[in-house]
This record gives C-alpha cells, structure tokens and sequence, in this order.
C-alpha cells in the first residue's frame, strides 16, 4: 500500500508534464568515449546523488561580491572570511524549496537525503531502481577502456524532473559526468637529469625529489626556517577519487629515502592500504614542500566533484588549501549547469578563506576529445574546472637543459581560453598584454575564444622530461603530468599561509588576485608550446602565457609578498 502511494504521488505531477535537466548534453557515445556501456545497472544497487537546489540570482550575486571583496588584496575586506552559517545565511535558500526536493526524493525511495547546512545541496543516497523512478531515466554501469578496475553509474538516458520540482533544482549530479583518468603513459618514466640523487633510492637517479624542488624553487628546509611556516591552525589537503587510496608503506619507504617528513595528519572518507599512483604522488610531494603543515588526505569513492564540494563548504574547520588533480574538457559531458553549480561551490570556498587549486590537464589545448579537423571544423578544447575563473590552475613545465633551471612548457600541459566564462576582471590586463604581443605568435582565432577565461595562471614541473620520483607499490617510478604539477604550488602557498597566520593575517583564500598582482613573485617560462605534438597551442613568452601563466614559484619573493 505504502509502495502504491508513492508511485500516485511521484506520478500526480507528471499530468503537469516533467523537465529534462542538463538537456544540451550529449548522451554517453561510445564510439569517442574511454567509458564503455556494461548495460544497464542492478536495480538494487546502491547509488549517490547529488541534487543542487537553485539559490535566488540575487543571493548568488551577493555571494559573488563578497568572493570578490574578501579575496582582493587592496580591499579593505581582504581576508574577513565568512563561515558556514553566514554564508547560509547569504544564500538564503528558503526551507520550503529544499523540502519539496527533498521531498521528492525520499517519496521515491531514497534511504538517506541529507540536506546541506548552506541549504542549496541534498545528497541522496537510494536503489537504481528509485533513482530511475525519481528521474525518469535509465541508469547503466560504465567501465573505464583502459583502467578496468574502475566501473561507475551514470545516466544512459536524458533524465527529468516533473514541473514543479525542476524549478526549484539546477541539476542533479554527476549523471552525465565522466571524470578524467591520468594516461598510464605518464607512469613508470625514467629521468635524464644531470643532478645529484638526493634520496637514497637508486631509482630517483635523474628524477625530480624534493631537493630539486627546494633548489628550483627556494622552498625553505633548515628547521628555522619551516618554524615560521608551522602554525596550529593551518592545514591543506589532497582531493583523491575511486580507488586512489595511498599505502603507508611506501608513504614511510619515501619519507626514508628522500629524506623529508611525509605523513598523513588526517584521514577524511577512509584509505583501504593500497598503492594509487595518483593519491601517493599528491601526498609525497605536497609534504615534501610543506612538512610544517598538517596533511589531510579526503577520499571520495565516487567520481563526483559536487559531493567533495560539498563536503568542505558544510565545514568550518575545513582544510584552508586544497589540491585537486580532477577535469574534463569543457565540451566533454560538462554542462553549462554543471560547471554554474562547481562555480557556486568554488565562490563559497573562496568566500570562506579557502584555496583551491587543479590541475591543468594533460592533453594541451585540444583535452581529451582532440582539435578536430579533417571532417569537422578545428577547435580547442579549454579544460574544466581549470578555465573556471574561481580556482586557480596550475600548468606543466620541464627543465630547458638536463640540470636545474630555466624551465620550459611541457608540450603537453594544459592551457587556453574558457569557451563559456568571460576574462575575469584579475587578469584582463596581463592576457591583454599577452594577445598584444607579436611574439605570441597565436594561433588562429577561429580555433579558440580570445574573449574567455584564460590558463593557467601559474605552473611547476610536471612534464615527460623532468618526472617525480614517487614511492608506489614498494618500488620508486618516474611520474609526470600537472596533478605533479598542482601539489607542488598548494604546497608553497601552504607554507605562505602558515607565515601569515603566525604573523595573526587571514589566510590567503582565493589566490588569484595576489598571484596576479605579484607577478615578479613568479619564475618566468618563456620557452616552449602547449601543442602536444599537433602544431596548435599557446607559446611561451616573456610575461603571462596561456601555456604557464606567470611561470612557476619563487617562495623567497612570495613569501614577501604575502606578509606586505
């Protein structure tokens, strides 16, 4: 009887008719995907939504100008951070919008809604069966071509909402999303640097380790002066996704070896001990830069970037910095809905005194769908979350020579202009000077949107030339790619945040305003082009690039700038 009322009340609303959501999106093609269609999914397996509730325009715009105020260095509300509930309070979603969706949800047969304290997410737990019900769609297993331990559930089928429920909904996540996966062409790498080994394992010959960090960078080693940076309060953190759970073993074989204090503070999700490439990568050198500041590692078992948003805006004592190796082309299942409710989550941590940081892509201009051509009209394909104007990106550089110094652009780091966000305010000058400058030698205009967001705003070693030196699975390997790239900048404005919260200042917060006023803070690259071996992209030249940014860090001049 009860089953049968919630059948009448889920169908009552359809006489009214139902909403498609996220409707541009192309469904899942198999034939361009790296996800293959195992059919459809047990209808008793459990599953995680994520529904993002519609937040008043006006309210946004509110949260958008205090994003702004709070992160700009020369305004005088620079750092008055806001917390969970004023933020709640900003957005001011009503309670009665929430229930109904909640609602909805719950009559469908989901076994858990849990409302978020800002009020503009509910995650849902429930059966395939109850999802399909609830959105009128067809829920299938996906697994990954090239790594087959990897299966997720996603939308097989446009999904729906029925008329009075849609409006008070923006989407409901990720069911078109599918998340981007490292080239395993970027693992097991050899080195050829013309340095001395400074971790004892043999196989970090001609590799990057920490002290070729250090060197590059002037990070600070003695013990004095990582005594500034250490302060109770400060913390950052890794993002890590499906499986990417690190061992502790070779956590402890890497702090060993190279000689620097790595270990995991806190455990946020759970870690099943075995060897992720990409969770190991994060947490050795993210510590190696930053041994003074407590370590967060937060795991996720699903691919869902909305869920991990969602779990550090409910937080106050949330990790200050965060590092994020996760994208997809904007092009790529990534609707305009979608990268509008990432952006809202991004605006909050910023307004929070939060930094967040992603990694820039691995596949130049062209991401994972390439340029086209040939029989369809040439394009690039700019990357998300990195083109987002609210995070900072982080691109890809190697070494010019075979010993440390000048750096060139990895050929294969990502880089370009937003097709769907507009060049925020921060850097309309330097992209300006940079599309000024004949020696960009751009490409041409019909392939990309010289009016958008451009990338990344600043860069690290990450390419095939110079890979890390990563303790994984009881062995040391050579890895590249930008998620090398990206904990290594975190790490460096990790430490900036424990000098300022010594000194009693905010956090830094959203970084790119003050990256963007601080050029001279920054390594300049002025040699190389993010084409991946196509011909096409960005160059390198003096001053900001869509292929580096401003370059790659100089703690000892950041670390001024930050304490002006």
């Amino acid at each position: 009887e009860t089953m049968a009322l919630q059948l009448l009340l889920l169908l009552l609303p359809s006489a009214f008719g139902r909403v498609a959501l996220e409707s541009t999106v192309p469904l899942h093609n198999t034939a361009t995907s790296r996800w293959e269609n195992l059919g459809r999914a047990d209808a008793h397996e459990m599953m995680t939504l994520t529904a993002v509730v519609k937040v008043d325009e006006s309210n946004r715009r509110a949260l958008e100008k205090v994003f702004w105020e709070v992160s700009e260095p020369a305004h005088e509300r620079y750092g008055k951070h806001l917390s969970v509930a004023e933020i709640t309070e900003l957005l001011d979603v009503p309670k009665a919008r929430v229930e109904r969706v909640r609602l909805h949800f719950a009559q469908a047969g989901a076994i858990r809604t849990t409302v978020s304290p800002n009020r503009d997410m509910i995650e849902v737990e429930m059966p395939v069966k109850a999802a399909e019900l609830a959105l009128k769609t067809r829920i299938s297993a996906f697994r990954h071509k090239s790594h087959r331990h990897v299966r997720i559930l996603r939308a097989s089928s446009r999904y729906s909402l029925p008329d009075d429920i849609a409006e008070d909904v923006v989407m409901v996540g990720e069911l078109y999303q599918f998340p981007r996966f490292r080239d395993s062409g970027l693992n097991n790498l050899t080195g050829s640097g013309n340095w001395p080994n400074d971790c004892d394992a043999a196989g970090c010959k001609g590799l990057v380790t920490p002290g070729v960090l250090a060197q590059r960078y002037k990070l600070p080693t003695s013990e004095k002066d990582l005594k500034l940076t250490a302060s109770a309060d400060n913390t950052m953190a890794v993002a890590e996704f499906q499986g990417q759970y690190f061992k502790p073993s070779d956590i402890d074989s890497f702090s060993k070896s190279c000689h620097r204090d790595v270990e995991v503070d806190k455990i946020v999700g759970g870690n099943s001990p075995s060897a992720g490439v990409e969770s190991e990568l994060d947490i050795e050198y993210i510590r190696s830069v930053a041994p003074s500041v407590p370590l967060t590692v937060i795991y996720n078992s699903q691919y869902s970037l909305l869920k991990w948003a969602n779990q550090i805006t409910s937080d106050d004592s949330s990790p200050y910095i965060h590092s994020v190796s996760y994208g997809n082309d904007e092009a790529q299942q990534t609707s305009t809905e979608y990268m509008f409710s990432c952006n809202t989550a991004f605006m909050k941590l910023g307004a929070m005194g939060r930094s967040i940081l992603f990694a820039s892509g691995d596949q130049g201009v062209c991401g994972r769908e390439g340029c086209g051509g040939l029989f369809s009209k040439r394009h690039f394909n700019p990357d998300f979350p990195a083109a987002s104007p609210y995070i900072t990106a982080v691109g890809g550089t190697n070494f010019e020579g075979d010993s440390i110094g000048a750096e060139s652009v990895w050929s294969a780091g990502g880089g370009g202009f937003s097709n769907t966000f507009d060049i925020p305010s921060y850097q309309a000058s330097a992209v300006q000077s940079y599309l000024d400058n004949k020696d960009a030698d751009l490409p041409p205009q019909s392939y990309w949107n010289r009016t958008g967001r451009a990338y990344p705003d600043v860069a690290a070693l990450g390419g095939t030339k110079t890979p890390y030196c990563v303790a994984t699975s009881g062995r040391f390997a050579g890895v590249a790619g930008t998620s090398a790239s990206c904990p290594v900048v975190a790490g460096v404005f990790a430490l900036l945040n424990g000098l300022r919260l010594n000194a009693g200042k905010s956090p830094m917060g959203f970084l790119n305003p003050f990256i963007y006023k601080n050029p001279s803070a920054f390594q300049d690259v002025q040699s190389g082009k993010n084409d991946a071996g196509t011909g096409y992209g960005f160059k390198a030249i003096q001053g900001w690039d869509a292929a580096s940014g401003f370059g790659t860090p100089d703690y000892q001049a950041l670390s001024k700038a930050a304490m002006e």
